[in-house]
């Protein structure tokens, strides 16, 4: 199953006595019947996950990230064809925003899965890394900027290395928050009562990054052992 019918996704809502999350673009047409249940089972396990998910995250966010706002987000971006993805963000009052594709919600698994990575995500949030990336990426630009402008270079030249610098600096110690949002995600999600474990090895169902330079997230593997040390400590 790689897509979700939204009437499915607010059917089973409803049926779960649960307000639906943000979504951005109606789906026309009824989807087909045997994909219709399929929906429908999908919407009713991601409305259990975020029942429970939610609540032990906003807790772990007050407790350990007291200045933050902790009130999340539960949104569903259903545009067609959307990537299997789920990314964190805030609004414009700071409030955190965890974002899910319905190929994601339609791609994973079981609830243990789902669970893992929406507390991956709130880990994102209460461990403040949008702005730290956002320092790292200021710091970048600033320092590759002011060397093509310190060699000479002309205004194009500084405008470009600006940029190349922000890029490289947000990724800098991108695989380091990763692996941080993947320990306090074990965290929350066995707090919420899932195995984070087996949630974990949905990284083994996609493909694994390896250890590029720069890239933006460490190999499974390290992922895993993350995870497993976190459960193990229960911290």
């Amino acid at each position: 199953m790689r897509g979700l019918g939204l009437a499915a996704l607010v059917m089973a809502m409803a049926l779960a006595g649960c307000a639906a999350p943000v979504v951005q673009t109606p789906v026309p047409g009824p989807a087909p019947v045997s994909t219709q249940a399929q929906a429908e089972a999908a919407a009713k396990r991601f409305v259990s996950v975020v029942q429970t998910v939610r609540p032990v995250a906003e807790r772990e966010c007050r407790a350990r990230a007291p200045r933050l706002n902790c009130n999340f987000i539960i949104a569903v971006d259903d545009r067609p064809e959307q990537p299997v993805n789920a990314f964190q963000s805030r609004d414009d009052r700071g409030r955190p925003i965890i974002a899910f594709t319905l190929s994601l919600i339609a791609d994973v698994a079981n609830a243990d899965e789902l669970a893992f990575v929406m507390s991956h995500e709130a880990a994102h949030h209460i461990l403040d890394h949008l702005t730290r990336q956002q320092v790292n990426a200021t710091a970048g630009a600033q320092i590759l900027g002011g060397l093509a402008q310190a060699t000479g270079a002309d205004v194009s030249g500084v405008e470009l290395a600006t940029r190349i610098g922000a890029s490289v600096g947000a990724r800098r110690y991108s695989k380091d928050y990763e692996l941080e949002a993947d320990g306090l995600g074990a965290v929350i999600a066995q707090k919420s009562g899932y195995d984070a474990i087996r949630g974990a090895l949905y990284f083994t169902r996609i493909p694994d990054p390896g250890d590029r330079f720069l890239g933006t997230h460490p190999p499974n593997a390290n992922r895993m052992d993350v995870v497993r040390r976190a459960v193990q400590g229960g911290a």
